[in-house]
């Protein structure tokens, strides 16, 4: 016991500082993307998924996009990858960017931040994902992290929660359950659309076992990734909350 003890003081203090300025994707993530041309046309050849459109109103949709990085590659004149996190937003129209501006998500109304803005429990709810996206989920109750500092934290039961994030392309054999968790939840209700599933379908978009978030459950937050990383997760719920700006 006491070996652990003064292994555990050796260490020191783990948790990073967040936010802060220095604070970016590592070397080889992609971040927010800048549209440098309108003529998108070879990137969209390359996009795997269909996340770039061309043409008139040409632009990269974020919800779709899996961050691969094939259009940056195909056309670095026209697209180019940043390493800044911060990619959420309030609504599906907002992902798509189309220049070098992006319209990040605002905080919940001030009646919503009153309830939750010290104290906000989330169920998880895993609709057929990857565990990519939950596993990232995972990371923000290690140490080094502490998502519960900020009054943020997963429960077992949607009873305990404020809301629910989902995850995964929503499949058939998950919408009902998707439906009950999100009935179980006391109103008022927060609902999370977590990573490129989640949003549109990601790779598993068209298919026919995939239905998505029902259009009557209300999505108060979009976080784009495949999966996003904790960093972008966190800056969300935390700007949800108005607890960053």
């Amino acid at each position: 016991m006491m070996k652990a003890l003064l292994a555990r003081i050796k260490q020191g203090y783990r948790t990073m500082d967040f936010p802060s300025p220095e604070l970016k994707l590592p070397r080889r993530g992609l971040g927010v993307p800048v549209i440098k041309s309108r003529r998108l046309e070879k990137a969209a050849a390359a996009c795997p998924y269909g996340g770039i459109t061309p043409g008139e109103n040409p632009g990269l949709d974020l919800g779709r996009c899996v961050f691969c990085g094939a259009c940056a590659k195909a056309a670095p004149e026209a697209v180019e990858f940043t390493r800044e996190y911060k990619l959420c937003a309030s609504d599906r129209a907002s992902l798509v960017v189309s220049g070098r501006d992006f319209r990040r998500a605002e905080a919940l109304g001030a009646d919503l931040r009153r309830l939750f803005g010290r104290s906000f429990r989330l169920r998880q709810v895993s609709a057929g994902g990857c565990n990519a996206c939950e596993a990232d989920c995972n990371v923000l109750g290690t140490l080094a992290w502490d998502m519960g500092r900020f009054g943020v934290q997963f429960v077992a039961s949607p009873r305990h929660a404020d809301g629910i994030l989902v995850t995964g392309p929503v499949t058939k054999n998950m919408e009902l359950a998707l439906r009950k968790t999100y009935d179980a939840v006391s109103s008022p209700k927060v609902v999370i659309a977590c990573g490129a599933c989640a949003i549109s379908g990601g790779p598993y978009a068209g298919h026919k076992e995939c239905v998505g978030i029902p259009t009557d459950i209300p999505v108060n937050m979009y976080i784009p990734g495949c999966p996003p990383h904790p960093l972008t997760i966190l800056d969300a719920l935390l700007r949800l909350l108005g607890r960053i700006d």
